[in-house]
């Protein structure tokens, strides 16, 4: 297979598994994110880039939003939302970051491909994306390697929700990012 084949192969791949995604639980999380006084997202590996590629949409939309770990998050506490992008739900510094969220009254949310997993269990919403993984059987394999399907299908389901999220809101996008894109690169 040439490159052009694999990149087709995965497209196909994102659209049956993006296909799979609960709508219903995608529209209580926008709302929630809508609601949140301020909004918290974490996630470790490759999964990081994906969230915060998110964290910056929302930025140019116009939310208040901390990336966890950064030097400048402040405390969450409650009113704020933290979202959690993680395929097993069992990273051992989310699943910690997710338990203080909630002790100091926070919402949390879970992207995830395991909704049963330790931060499942204690979300207040998880969008489920069943991305193949090593870790459970989701009906599919993939030719991609590790988790690869789950963090490119995340990213585009979060691109999703920020379209989702601006045509609620009555925002324009476009405008909006061009009016808070960084100015000091």
């Amino acid at each position: 297979m040439n490159a052009r084949e694999y990149s087709l192969k995965i497209v196909e791949e994102l659209r049956t598994t993006l296909s799979g995604v609960d709508p219903e639980t995608c529209e209580a999380l926008i709302s929630r994110i809508i609601n949140a006084k301020r909004v918290f997202v974490a996630a470790a590996g490759r999964s990081a880039l994906a969230i915060k590629a998110f964290a910056m949409r929302l930025m140019h939309l116009g939310f208040t939003v901390y990336v966890m770990g950064e030097i400048v998050t402040p405390a969450i506490r409650e009113g704020d939302l933290l979202l959690i992008g993680s395929g097993s739900g069992e990273t051992d510094s989310l699943v910690a970051a997710a338990k203080r969220a909630k002790l100091f009254g926070a919402d949390l949310a879970l992207i995830t491909i395991m909704p049963d997993s330790s931060i499942g269990r204690i979300a207040d919403v998880v969008v489920r994306i069943s991305a193949p993984t090593s870790k459970a059987d989701t009906g599919f394999v993939s030719i991609q390697p590790g988790g690869s399907c789950f963090e490119q299908s995340m990213l585009l389901l979060l691109d999703a929700f920020v379209l989702r999220i601006a045509e609620l809101l009555k925002l324009d996008a476009d405008e909006n990012l061009r009016r808070r894109h960084a100015n000091l690169e």
